[in-house]
């Protein structure tokens, strides 16, 4: 970095280069906003993303959706099966994108040409990319120094998408409240005999969801939540004998599967942190919120976040205000918090509903689904809901640039 400006490197770091890290930089940079990217390029791997369709219209906006189109599947319908042994069983729910005037709720594409379209439409902008991590981090009232070995890069606001274990989250000196669950995930990819019909099938169980989500041709990415005693039992199965254990809690919906190579674990927790922006540093992704693999929600909170401080940055800009100023944080937590709130709260709800034994709250969410099934209103609005939440709708996820 050899400087913009006389007193700064750059108006505004990023700090990380997952999804969420590299939406903000394009954004911003998009935007004229001067940005130096800040991080080893992101291991990719086998999972997928099911990014909804306010996701993919920002992605559009930003000139990155044309490369990922070809390698993303659509999700036009989501069935909901009740696959629990309980006395309260819901009735299976279809949600169709069509019955809110959509041709798909979102794509699903894999984390690899995710990145790869990101990475690319990055270079194409020449976003200034320092490929070291961060070290430390100092802000004070006129500034944020990022320390990186030898050098150092000074800026107006530091953007913290660098994952669970944030620095970012330290240096502003802000907490976060975590939670366990008793649950794992396993996550691959797999080949199947029938077609997917372009429909996303969750069978809830009294240990979590177990979701095949599809992909392009007749291939689907799985989302496996069980006890951790079974996912690391099944995880350490051969290909083969995985593939038929997968195919029987499927009930053979997609007939006979293989097992792609690639496959991965991971303890399943909750963790929101308060609040979202402090000492000019923002929070944006896992550095701000971790929410399980459920009802896709995870990484489409975290790039309306990346949409949201992107928006902010630019209208401060034009008033000529400092970006990095406590009215800036304070706006920026009190926008995205209702949000990440919201969206916490329904996810965690839904995951404990599963594992309850309760037979107050397993009537409650058969009624739920029940009333989801038979009254179109309701279903509707829920769909709705749940592709563009009323509580956080920046211009990207409009397609409006910032």
């Amino acid at each position: 970095m050899n400087g913009w400006h006389s007193k700064f490197d750059a108006d505004v770091a990023v700090i990380g280069a997952g999804p969420a890290g590299l939406v903000s930089a394009i954004a911003l940079a998009a935007a004229g906003v001067e940005t130096a990217l800040i991080a080893p390029a992101a291991k990719a791997d086998q999972r997928t993303t099911a990014l909804l369709a306010s996701s993919v219209a920002a992605l559009a906006t930003l000139g990155v959706w044309p490369a990922c189109l070809p390698q993303a599947a659509p999700l036009r319908k989501i069935r909901i099966v009740d696959d629990t042994k309980r006395l309260f069983r819901a009735p299976e729910v279809i949600f169709d994108a069509a019955e809110i005037g959509l041709e798909a709720f979102g794509y699903n594409i894999e984390n690899r040409h995710l990145l790869a379209a990101l990475e690319a439409r990055a270079a194409e902008l020449k976003l200034a990319r320092i490929a070291v991590p961060a070290l430390e981090i100092i802000a004070d009232s006129t500034a944020a120094t990022i320390k990186l070995g030898d050098a150092e890069v000074r800026v107006r606001l530091v953007i913290g998408a660098d994952g669970q274990r944030s620095l970012c989250r330290a240096a502003a000196h802000i907490g976060s409240s975590r939670r366990e669950y008793p649950q794992s995930a396993l996550t691959l990819n797999l080949v199947h005999a029938r077609p997917h019909h372009d429909v996303s099938t969750e069978f809830h169980t009294e240990h979590g969801p177990f979701t095949l989500v599809p992909l392009p041709g007749q291939r689907s990415g799985l989302v496996w939540v069980d006890d951790p005693a079974h996912v690391e039992h099944f995880s350490a199965k051969s290909d083969a004998k995985l593939a038929v254990e997968v195919e029987r809690r499927a009930h053979a919906i997609l007939g006979t599967m293989s097992i792609e190579s690639g496959r991965s674990t991971f303890p399943l927790a909750i963790e929101t942190a308060a609040p979202l922006a402090r000492n000019r540093i923002v929070l944006v992704g896992e550095a701000a919120h971790v929410l399980p693999p459920i009802g896709a929600q995870g990484l489409n909170l975290g790039l309306r976040d990346a949409a949201t401080i992107a928006e902010l940055v630019a209208e401060a800009r034009r008033r000529n205000a400092d970006i990095g100023a406590a009215e800036m944080m304070t706006r920026y937590d009190m926008v995205r918090s209702a949000d990440v709130k919201s969206c916490s709260l329904a996810v965690d709800l839904l995951n404990r509903s599963l594992l309850s034994d309760l037979l107050p709250i397993q009537a409650t969410r058969g009624l739920s689904l029940y009333g989801f099934d038979r009254i179109g209103t309701v279903r509707r609005a829920a769909m709705r809901q749940g592709v563009a939440p009323s509580a956080s709708q920046p211009r990207l996820m409009r397609g409006e640039m910032v």
